[in-house]
């Protein structure tokens, strides 16, 4: 276990952890800011008016709060943000309950994969918490 542990609870670790999670937000903001009238478009399409000052506040959140978790800085605010896009994402663009067949079960699998994500975020946001909280505790002592 110790040996595990030597190996696996290291900060590369944890921060390659971190990029993982925010890999697809890094990636989406880019590209979005990339072609931003296909971003545009994207967001006329789920409905979302006016589509053009949503789409940039979408890449400001993905490419934003991605880095607050991997710079550490505000890292719970930066998770508690992407928890709450991602479900709000979720339920525009996963609704598998309205979707026939043979696309119910891809979007069925992509919602749930996102809660995933939602899980993921909330971990490291109550991580992050905790220890500061922590630390609070260990400095008044």
């Amino acid at each position: 276990m110790a040996r595990l542990a030597s190996v696996f609870a290291t900060r590369p670790v944890h921060w390659l952890a971190l990029l993982g999670l925010c890999a697809a937000y890094l990636q989406g903001g880019i590209q979005k800011a990339m072609d931003l009238g296909a971003a545009t478009a994207e967001t006329a399409h789920f409905g979302l008016a006016p589509a053009g000052p949503i789409t940039l506040a979408t890449i400001v959140l993905e490419l934003g709060a991605s880095l607050l978790i991997l710079l550490g800085y505000y890292r719970w605010l930066g998770a508690i943000l992407l928890a709450g896009f991602t479900l709000m994402a979720t339920f525009l663009a996963n609704r598998f309950w309205d979707a026939p067949m043979p696309e119910r079960f891809m979007l069925t699998n992509a919602f749930f994969e996102h809660l995933g994500l939602v899980g993921g975020f909330l971990l490291v946001a109550w991580y992050d918490l905790r220890s500061r909280v922590a630390a609070v505790r260990l400095g008044s002592e």
